[in-house]
């Protein structure tokens, strides 16, 4: 990423609000994968009221922690509570005939609620009492440096003004 190279200025950094969230939630989950453990009940659980089954990705547990822990950056301090919110959908009304319009669910709270945890215990998320979670030094760090290596791999025309 050079911007200003040629006349001497230094490059700024990139943040997570430089690159897309999809390419960055990618990138961000590979490195997850292997620090966080998914919990034995994970591969059973619905991640809320609304859905039927339970997600069928490889690396689902890594790559809904990268999104919470942009979630967390982004929005924070953030709770639980709005969290699961943003994680939820709409779920039907009567199987049967259709008969009662859809209502909105929230997502699983557990799930968000240990994934949080384990990212406390990695050191990139805290606890600010009454407040909620927020992002730490390292939590942003990781996000920014995770971001330089997206911003560098993409190879995209509509980013070009980034670069």
């Amino acid at each position: 990423m050079v911007l200003n190279a040629a006349e001497g200025n230094p490059t700024p950094m990139a943040t997570m609000y430089d690159v897309p969230a999809d390419d960055l939630i990618e990138a961000l989950a590979e490195d997850l994968e292997e620090r966080l453990d998914e919990p034995d009940w994970a591969q059973f659980a619905k991640t809320g009221p609304d859905r039927e089954l339970p997600p069928e990705q490889d690396d689902f547990w890594a790559t809904r922690a990268a999104s919470l822990l942009r979630k967390v950056a982004d929005r924070g301090p953030v709770g639980v509570e709005r969290l699961a919110t943003e994680y939820g959908g709409a779920k039907d009304g009567s199987n049967r005939y259709r008969v009662a319009p859809a209502h909105r669910s929230d997502g699983s709270r557990n799930m968000i609620r240990t994934i949080l945890q384990q990212l406390e215990e990695e050191g990139f998320v805290e606890t600010a009492e009454g407040e909620g979670r927020r992002v730490t030094p390292d939590g942003q760090s990781l996000l920014d440096e995770t971001a330089g290596d997206v911003l560098e791999e993409l190879d995209r025309p509509e980013l070009e003004r980034y670069a």
